[in-house]
């Protein structure tokens, strides 16, 4: 019997389900978005409850559409949006609140206390390798703890459970109320700013720090391990072995096979995220970069990365197509960005949600800069995605300057990949190659792998690098100071997003 992968991928915006063979194609795909929900400025929720029902049909639609059987399924890896935080009842399975999403910046007061207290944005930083941000859970838990009712009632009740969209996923695959198993993996726990991330294990100082009690946290296994098995009435609709686990960026460098020290890929997706393999060493950031988990397999040490963090990419592009209707489909900006033949002299800035890396700042706000009456909607379109290839231009500077690697050419993935006008346009503002993989879809493969290894499906890292296969590469402009002095431009708008907010 033919035996294939699957995995889950829970992102952002929405979850979908891929079967994968041994070349690293996908063979069937199902997905759903879910509802994005604003309560107010500021605040992003998701319903962990109708996140999981979508699981449970694109798993369905999956298997469907691949002709295939649960016993075909080798084992299951699971991926997902980072930082996103649920609080659930283990005697009812049901969540106490809302997820509170990745990019919510209701804990800023928080954030800025804490900050005061501990003398610094980066006090925790040599424990966690992370700065006091909205972005990461523990204040988001303990936002949860100190603000709704009922999640004091489940904490106090001892029946409170806290989980990343991982854990979450994992416990109702595993039985839920009914022996659900509760873990996470390294990847997802060093973005609580919970976990030491030299021992890879909570860090009870830290709990004590943000008042988050020890006892409702997952355990911490690998990444690439089997953990458990789905349930008789899973939508497997029979025992599978989950196998792996990974943040989606995580996911993503394995995807992309950069499993040497020194290899780089950036996520173009609803963020847009910049990582790089820095070893089995921690290497701590002073230009606003994050020290993170990039994996850990079975018993074998944590290998780490930097990683810089964007939070508008993808996310901007849809808010062009819903908010201000300028375009009808996502794909229909390359297409009016053509319309011009430069940004008309603006910058779009979309610093929404405030600014994260490198510059870490909850208070900036979005801004378009340099608005004349000639520009137009082509000129939006082509400022929203520069926006994109400017703010990886910082990343980049930033790692340079951390590390002393100057990268040779840059892997990239995600679905804004697919637009050429950004790619050539990020090429020459790197003024380094750009290069496509033939299998776009590296954040679901990537944990796919991860489940692979762990049950024998791929023998070795060695494997996966031999499915990895170059679509399209583009090269910079040479001969121009053009991308010099557009960027100079962009570091002047972003200036001007400081502040906003205090």
């Amino acid at each position: 019997m033919d035996k294939y992968i699957a995995t889950i991928d829970q992102g952002t915006s929405s979850t979908r389900c891929m079967i994968f063979d041994k070349e690293g194609n996908s063979i069937g795909m199902h997905q759903l978005e879910h509802e994005q929900i604003y309560p107010q400025p500021g605040w992003v929720e998701h319903d962990p409850m109708e996140i999981w029902e979508n699981t449970k049909h694109v798993i369905a639609g999956a298997i469907k559409a691949a002709k295939l059987q649960a016993a075909n399924v080798a084992a299951v890896g699971i991926t997902n949006q980072r930082e996103t935080t649920i609080v659930w009842d283990k005697t009812t399975g049901k969540p106490v609140y809302n997820a509170i999403v990745w990019m919510d910046t209701r804990t800023k007061l928080l954030v800025k206390e804490m900050i005061e207290k501990y003398c610094g944005i980066d006090a925790f930083r040599q424990l966690t390798g992370l700065p006091f941000s909205t972005y990461f859970s523990a204040f988001k838990i303990k936002w949860l703890i100190e603000n709704v009712e009922a999640v004091q009632n489940v904490v106090t009740a001892g029946t409170a459970l806290f989980g990343t969209i991982d854990t979450w996923l994992v416990w109702n695959l595993t039985g839920g109320p009914d022996g659900g198993i509760h873990i996470t993996d390294p990847t997802n726990a060093s973005r609580t700013m919970l976990m030491n991330i030299e021992t890879v294990q909570w860090d009870k100082t830290l709990c004590d720090d943000f008042s988050i009690p020890m006892s409702i946290l997952p355990e911490i296994k690998s990444s690439s391990e089997v953990h458990g098995e789905t349930s008789d009435d899973s939508p497997f609709y029979g025992r599978v072995p989950i196998a792996g686990i990974l943040g989606d960026q995580q996911a993503a460098m394995i995807g992309q096979t950069c499993f040497k020290e020194g290899d780089a890929k950036n996520t173009y997706g609803t963020g847009c995220f910049l990582g790089l393999n820095t070893g089995e060493r921690v290497k701590h950031s002073s230009h606003g970069l994050i020290t993170t988990v990039c994996y850990k397999i079975g018993n074998k040490p944590p290998v780490y990365a930097l990683e810089g963090s964007i939070a508008m990419a993808g996310a901007l592009v849809l808010w062009i197509r819903d908010n201000l209707q300028l375009i009808k489909k996502s794909p229909d900006i390359e297409r009016l960005a053509r319309t011009v033949d430069d940004n008309g002299g603006i910058y779009f800035v979309p610093a929404f949600s405030g600014l994260y890396a490198p510059y870490w700042r909850d208070n900036a706000r979005g801004v378009i800069v340099g608005m004349t009456r000639y520009v137009n909607r082509g000129h939006i379109a082509r400022a929203t995605l520069e926006a994109t290839a400017f703010q990886t231009r910082d990343l980049l500077e930033a790692m340079t300057s951390d590390t002393g690697i100057t990268l040779s050419e840059l892997k990239v993935d995600g679905g804004m990949v697919n637009n050429e006008l950004l790619m050539q346009f990020q090429a020459d503002i790197l003024q380094i190659p750009i290069v496509r993989p033939e299998i776009l879809e590296t954040t679901a493969l990537g944990a796919a792998y991860a489940a692979g290894l762990a049950v024998g499906y791929w023998e070795s890292k060695d494997a996966l690098v031999h499915n990895w296969v170059e679509k399209k590469r583009w090269l910079p402009k040479k001969g121009s100071c053009t991308h010099t002095e557009l960027y100079k431009q962009w570091k002047r708008a972003v200036e001007r997003t400081f502040g906003w907010v205090e």
